[in-house]
């Protein structure tokens, strides 16, 4: 007798790092991002986008998120089936909540920083900020790849 089989999707991919919050903390989280993406074999579409916003988040982290001795956590989960990322960077300062700059600001030629969020909205389908406790905070970006034709 046969049986349809049901379809089941790839299963999802997990990585979680806890990284300095340091310059080359930043930078690891970037490079790290882009090695687990390709080993999972995701669309080189989204790693290339995925590198650009965990850059940003990453930085922010360790320029605004800054508490001595605490560490910023990288989280990324890739569903393959449903062509979609969620990048999460986590850190120590819930107090400090990310705002982005508004576009039309005059100053905004005259500024050297304030653009990284603009930057990861363009990039990402969705982000937004939520607590970690116990006093921290989580800003994640969903990343989705176009369907197929």
């Amino acid at each position: 007798m046969n049986h349809a089989t049901p379809q089941v999707s790839a299963p999802a991919r997990t990585f979680t790092q806890l990284l300095s919050a340091t310059r080359r903390g930043a930078r690891l989280a970037r490079l790290l991002t882009v090695a687990e993406l390709r080993s999972w074999g995701a669309p080189r579409e989204l790693t290339e986008r995925a590198e650009l916003v965990v850059a940003e988040l990453a930085a922010n982290a360790v320029l605004h998120g800054l508490v001595p001795g605490r560490c910023f956590r990288l989280s990324l989960a890739l569903d393959p089936g449903a062509g979609r990322l969620r990048v999460e960077v986590s850190d120590a300062r819930g107090d400090l909540r990310p705002r982005p700059v508004p576009a039309d600001t005059d100053d905004g030629a005259l500024r050297t920083g304030g653009r990284g969020l603009a930057l990861v909205a363009a990039l990402a389908d969705h982000w937004d900020t939520v607590p970690y406790p116990p006093s921290g905070k989580t800003v994640r970006a969903v990343l989705t790849t176009p369907a197929e034709a």
